[in-house]
């Protein structure tokens, strides 16, 4: 399959790495959002666009892509304020948008324990429930999108309120990514915890993700691929 890649950090590259591995074609590399006009015919070369920018130009190379017909994958955080704009612009463009605040397949094996973690412990008050997200010193986004939806899954399946659930944002050296679920009690303590590696596995399912969308017309999530 053919890719490009827009935002040409170090998610980038990983992404890259992974997709040459899997004898894979990188059409196009973006760095810089005013590249996007200039490089259109690249881009329209690509079965779908892969973007790991930053949370200021995401929503914009998400609506560049949308107008251009361009199928594209985010795995950036810190935009899902318009979201609601995106998604309404994907459908009028009968587009292709793929979105995931972690597109590691181990963190989204966590989602799911975590809903159901917040399930058996409704009603439980007994239990203090917090979140501690750990990553690396560039990281721009505090607390990360992944962070917000484990905070958002227990607001919803464990009935609190999104203020009840605290979270804690660390930044330290290169750490990857480590998120921590902690409920509380006098008794005892319960935690889930997802301590990723390397970019590795955020690389591997976003490329999974493209793949997986090449071809199809809607709104996506991990949710649609694990299912």
């Amino acid at each position: 399959m053919k890719f490009a890649i827009i935002g040409y950090g170090k998610m980038g590259h990983a992404v890259e790495s992974a997709a040459l591995r899997r004898n894979h074609q990188i059409v196009c590399t973006i760095d810089n959002p005013s590249e996007l006009e200039a490089r259109l015919p690249q881009l329209r070369q690509a079965d779908v666009a892969i973007e790991f920018s930053t949370p200021a130009t995401a929503a914009e190379n998400i609506r560049f892509c949308l107008e251009a017909g361009i199928a594209i994958v985010c795995g950036t955080t810190g935009w899902y304020d318009r979201f609601d704009e995106l998604a309404a612009l994907c459908r009028e463009k009968n587009g292709t948008l793929f979105t995931a605040t972690n597109f590691s397949i181990g963190m989204n094996i966590m989602f799911a324990l975590n809903e159901r973690l917040a399930e058996l412990m409704r009603g439980r008050d007994d239990y203090a429930v917090s979140i501690s997200e750990t990553h690396h010193i560039h990281k721009l986004d505090a607390p990360s999108g992944t962070a917000i939806t484990l905070q958002q899954q227990i607001a919803e399946s464990g009935r609190r309120k999104a203020e009840q659930v605290p979270i804690t944002s660390y930044r330290e050296g290169e750490v990857p990514g480590t998120h921590t679920v902690c409920y509380d009690s006098a008794i005892d303590t319960i935690t889930l915890t997802h301590e990723a590696h390397s970019r590795e596995g955020l690389a591997q399912g976003a490329l999974l993700a493209a793949e997986w969308v090449a071809g199809k017309k809607g709104i996506f999530t991990m949710k649609d691929i694990l299912k």
